[in-house]
């Protein structure tokens, strides 16, 4: 049987730039549980497409035992092709991490479609590619972490200016509930998604689909560590550098239920650079 995946194409996917003011209206501030839920039942069924280079990426035996046992929670093939990653990409990922989660998979799939995957840990100092080169910039869980340090503008302006003309600004990041102050929400790792589509939209980019790939409807995001607290982190006492953290340590009973949680839940979007 051929290898499928799921592309997640929201009700915010546009045909072309020309139509991106019919964009129904992005989330606000007070926007209410509901009327969320609507929302998000509201986007379009998936569609069916292929790429067996990737899915022979994700399936290798090369990868990390620790990283497979996270597709279950982080989706790998259904978010990447929502991304609209293609064979010969010049994939650049940002601060991807000592794990390298990402890489494991965008690495080897670049090497075996000949497309070019780049590792960037100081965006300020260098994109890694000349200026418009770049057919996708991928951000994986880091807003909360330039927020804090006001770095949120100036490291969008450099994405914006490392993509060629419709490329992809691709984001996961955890997600808090809208309408709380990122300042407040940041420290435990999350960000509301509203903010984060403004700040994008503010450097130029235009929102073109949103995925709920990566929900996760039992995080409540009350948890003593952030969301370090969840796997696969799974913090369990504080930490001598936090202001947030409980000061005491988790009960076996409490560990069980946060690990039962799973992953956080995670906003997932599509943005494109115009041109």
């Amino acid at each position: 049987m051929r290898l499928l995946a799921l592309v997640m194409t929201t009700a915010l996917a546009l045909p072309a730039m020309a139509t991106a003011q019919t964009l129904p209206a992005m989330p606000t501030l007070d926007e209410s549980p509901a009327q969320r839920t609507a929302r998000r039942a509201a986007m379009t069924p998936p569609v069916l497409q292929e790429d067996t280079a990737l899915q022979a990426a994700i399936g290798s035996a090369a990868r990390p035992a620790a990283d497979v046992a996270r597709d279950v929670y982080r989706h790998p093939f259904e978010t990447l092709t929502f991304w609209g990653l293609t064979p010969g990409s010049t994939v650049v990922e940002i601060q991807p991490g000592r794990a390298g989660w990402w890489t494991a998979i965008l690495q080897p799939y670049a090497e075996a479609t000949g497309g070019t995957y780049v590792a960037v840990n100081q965006p300020l100092e260098s994109m890694g590619v000349e200026d418009g080169a770049a057919d996708m910039v991928l951000v994986a869980r880091a807003f909360h972490n330039w927020h804090r340090a006001g770095r949120t503008d100036a490291f969008l302006a450099a994405f914006f200016k490392a993509l060629k003309p419709g490329g992809v600004l691709a984001i996961e990041q955890h997600r808090s509930e809208d309408g709380l102050n990122p300042d407040v929400t940041a420290p435990t790792g999350y960000m509301p998604e509203s903010h984060i589509i403004r700040a994008a939209q503010a450097a130029g980019f235009v929102l073109e689909a949103r995925s709920e790939l990566n929900a996760n409807p039992k995080d409540d995001r009350d948890h003593p560590y952030g969301v370090w607290t969840l796997p696969p982190v799974r913090t369990s006492a504080p930490r001598a550098n936090s202001t947030t953290d409980r000061p005491t340590p988790l009960t076996e009973a409490e560990r069980a239920e946060y690990d039962a949680i799973g992953e956080s839940d995670r906003m997932t979007l599509r943005f494109r650079k115009p041109g």
